[in-house]
């Protein structure tokens, strides 16, 4: 008998995770309209039908956490880690003034792991379809959970790194 010893991180070097998606974003706004909006754009979550009994008291929630798979960004952009926070040029910033920084402080899709978190209010719901609004994902995007936002979620008192204290104060006409 032969014991074979593998260490963690090669144990983490082959491992892969596999996720079958729940159901799909639909929505009529193209690519372009999603990424111009910086309050979002409406559709809806097509959940797949062997999964409508989990949207079981989902109704009545105002909000909704989505997580998703951004199926559009590209294996090169996999391995971009620094960028620039590029939502922030909505806000009239040009790209140059804003500084470079880690891909972990924004929420550029372009990751390592590219999953997407969406906040989303939650309009309507009929059979497995939740109309929502708020939404930041382009149609086609695949659903990977969903979960109500709730009190428990909410922060009171966050902090913030000066870099983005700076933008945000400069967005107010404050500097």
């Amino acid at each position: 008998m032969q014991i074979f010893v593998i260490n963690k991180q090669a144990l983490l070097e082959i491992m892969e995770y596999c996720f079958k998606p729940i159901g799909i974003i639909r929505t009529e706004a193209s690519v372009e309209e999603v990424k111009s909006s910086y309050e979002g754009v409406k559709g809806y979550v097509e959940v797949f039908k062997d999964y409508t009994d989990g949207l079981r008291g989902l109704a009545g929630f105002s909000h909704l956490i989505l997580l998703t798979y951004l199926h559009e960004t590209t294996e090169d952009q996999r391995h971009v880690l620094v960028v620039r926070p590029r939502r922030l040029v909505k806000l009239g910033f040009s790209l140059e003034e804003l500084p470079k920084v880690g891909v972990f402080a924004t929420d550029s899709p372009h990751r390592p792991n590219p999953i997407g978190l969406h906040i989303v209010k939650l309009e309507s719901m009929d059979g497995n379809k939740l109309f929502v609004s708020g939404l930041d994902a382009f149609n086609g995007t695949p659903v990977l959970d969903i979960k109500p936002y709730t009190a428990s979620r909410r922060i009171e008192n966050p902090e913030y790194p000066e870099w983005y204290l700076g933008l945000k104060n400069k967005v107010k006409g404050e500097v």
